[in-house]
């Protein structure tokens, strides 16, 4: 994951439209991975698409 961009809880939050606890109850469920850097939690692009890639209810066409 060295090329992977890093976004905060509030730009995941913005970027899915739900709250910022959302997120958070995702990454403390273990639901979305997540890496605890001084100032808050920070999602790799990777493991975004990972989570949401798990909810898909069906593949595009």
């Amino acid at each position: 994951m060295p090329n992977d961009r890093y976004q905060t809880v509030h730009e995941i939050s913005e970027r899915l439209e739900v709250s910022d606890a959302t997120v958070r109850l995702w990454i403390k469920s273990g639901e979305l991975r997540a890496v605890d850097i001084g100032k808050g939690w920070r999602i790799a692009d990777t493991d975004l698409a990972r989570f949401l890639k798990a909810r898909e209810t069906a593949p595009r066409e």
